[in-house]
């Protein structure tokens, strides 16, 4: 009997020209999604330049949104992506940093892990990079592991990565695939597609000793063939590998649109491969349900993490924005976001929040903002509006209704008023010694937990829709802060029902009012496990809920 030829793991490295912030990372998830639907075990890394060892202390208006994995580790909200468009989970091994990477080399030789040699920058810290990316692949077992490193190819920081990236080249040769993401600007006054931003960047991956083998197109509109063929001719490329990225409107639009160009055939055809099944076919379904939708409502999502000056950084919500549209889908339903300042709902009040048919507060720490959030859930248990707090937001609707319905005056969180009298909201016991020794990176309830739900709760029979009676459920957190467990049997018997706990009881892990159509709050982040081919059922019945009412109001 003939023995089966192993697999040889294939590596495509991502790498980003001219401007960052222009979908690398969707172009990388939609990559991982066109050559998973042709069959192949994909996975993927996310590189940072960052010093930062994790993205967890990171301002989300600068950043965006810190995205917490299945095993605790924060990331940047590219691994959400990953996992959004490969439909599985990502682990910390796929998430390096500078930071993270120097640590582990300092901390080797510390340790006479280098047999007492001069360790310098080059080559260690590529061997290390290097290093990581085998051990993700061994950890994943991917069949192609895609590699996107931040930022763009001009940057210094960046040198190492593209360093480490050239030495595998030389180890695995063909089995290394290099693909570029670059802006090609149009300006307003020649409205000509410009590509010679894109040469010079290219000039200077060549620099770093590395030959792009795609390039792909990212502009306002499609690049056209002279354009495609100036490229090829001045960046050594054939004019077909260079894959058209116009602005569109879903960015579940993209892996399709790259298909146009054959972009999947082409890489598989790169290392020799042949498909093994149809492609996208359910994310074509997925697709048509969106564009087809007739109808809608209107969604007020009310936080503090996206006004920045003039613009408005949906960034830091980007997981939530996400599983609001996988729900829309799910309900053949388009939901238009409206995004709401909750110091503006403090300086005006609730009189903002009259358009919108549902609303979520998301999540969020410290004290800005915090009573606009308070009169926001007040007026929506007040006046029966679909809503759905997350984290911080099932937090501040503890407090809201602490004051409003148990009649405790002055009832708050310690994170906003040390000095409460009634601390409905307190520290868990676990993080009081983090906070006395100002360890906050990495030391909070991170992480899949498993939460018990309550049977008979409006939380459980949604849940039941889709698992039937499982009990138990695993959801992600990421929280420093808890319900606090003194005030329980007090807030119980003024009507608010305890529908989710640790397996152990000790734990709240969601709260409901159960004769409102749709009031929940949630200490964990539903939003991290919701995927556009597997809608989370708590977002899915919000949509359904408010798409109920405001059927039943016309």
């Amino acid at each position: 009997m003939k023995k089966k030829k192993k697999f040889t793991t294939k590596y495509i490295f991502v790498v980003g020209g001219v401007m960052s912030g222009v979908g690398k990372g969707v172009a990388a998830a939609s990559i991982g999604r066109i050559l998973s639907g042709k069959g192949f075990s994909v996975s993927a890394i996310k590189i940072d330049p960052y010093i930062n060892v994790d993205a967890g202390t990171m301002n989300p208006i600068e950043h965006g949104e810190v995205f917490v994995t299945e095993d605790g580790d924060e990331t940047d909200q590219d691994i959400g992506n990953y996992e959004r468009f490969l439909g599985t989970n990502i682990y910390r091994e796929s998430y390096m940093t500078t930071g993270r990477v120097y640590q582990a080399v300092i901390e080797r030789e510390r340790n006479l892990g280098y047999g007492g040699k001069c360790v310098e920058v080059v080559p260690h810290i590529p061997l290390e990079i290097k290093d990581r990316i085998e051990r993700a692949v061994k950890k994943t077992k991917a069949e192609i592991m895609l590699i996107e490193i931040g930022g763009t190819v001009g940057e210094y920081q960046n040198l190492l990565f593209l360093e480490a990236a050239r030495m595998m080249k030389l180890s695995y040769g063909r089995d290394v695939a290099f693909v570029m993401v670059s802006y090609l600007p149009v300006p307003s006054l020649s409205s000509e597609m410009k590509t010679k931003p894109t040469q010079y960047a290219i000039h200077t991956l060549n620099a770093a000793g590395i030959q792009p083998d795609f390039i792909i197109a990212r502009s306002s509109t499609d690049i056209d063939q002279p354009r495609r063929e100036k490229i090829a001719i001045n960046c050594n490329i054939k004019a077909e590998d260079v894959i058209s990225a116009p602005d569109i409107e879903s960015i579940y639009d993209v892996p399709v649109n790259f298909e146009k160009d054959k972009l999947g055939e082409r890489l598989l055809d790169r290392f020799g491969l042949r498909p093994r099944r149809k492609d996208l076919v359910e994310w074509r379904a997925m697709i048509r349900r969106i564009k087809t939708a007739k109808k809608e409502i209107n969604v007020g999502i009310v936080g503090k993490y996206f006004v920045s000056g003039n613009f408005t950084m949906t960034d830091s919500y980007i997981s939530v924005l996400e599983a609001i549209k996988h729900a829309g889908a799910a309900n053949h339903c388009h939901v238009n976001i409206h995004w709401l300042s909750s110091e503006e709902v403090e300086k005006d009040g609730a009189k903002l929040l009259k358009k919108f048919d549902g609303i979520i507060v998301p999540q969020g720490w410290g004290t800005r903002g915090a009573e606009g959030k308070i009169k926001t859930i007040k007026y929506c248990r007040e006046n029966k509006v679909p809503y759905f707090g997350l984290c911080y937001g099932m937090q501040m609707a503890v407090i809201e209704f602490a004051r409003h319905v148990a009649d405790l005056k002055g009832a708050s969180s310690r994170e906003i008023n040390p000095k409460t009298p009634h601390p409905v909201i307190d520290v868990m016991e676990s993080q009081i010694e983090n906070l006395k020794k100002g360890k906050y990176g990495g030391t909070i309830r991170l992480g899949g937990w498993p939460c018990r739900l309550v049977p008979g709760t409006h939380m459980a029979k949604i849940y039941e829709k889709k698992f039937g009676k499982k009990r138990v459920v695993s959801e992600r957190h990421r929280h420093r802060y808890e319900f606090n467990p003194k005030y329980r049997e007090l807030l119980e018997q003024k009507g608010l029902t305890i529908c989710g706990t640790s397996p152990d009881h000790n734990i709240v892990e969601a709260i409901e009012i159960t004769d409102h159509p749709f009031f929940i709050g949630t200490q964990f982040h539903p939003e991290y496990i919701s995927r556009p081919l597997d809608p989370h059922p708590l977002f899915v019945e919000f949509v359904k809920t408010c798409l109920k009412l405001r059927e039943k109001k016309k």
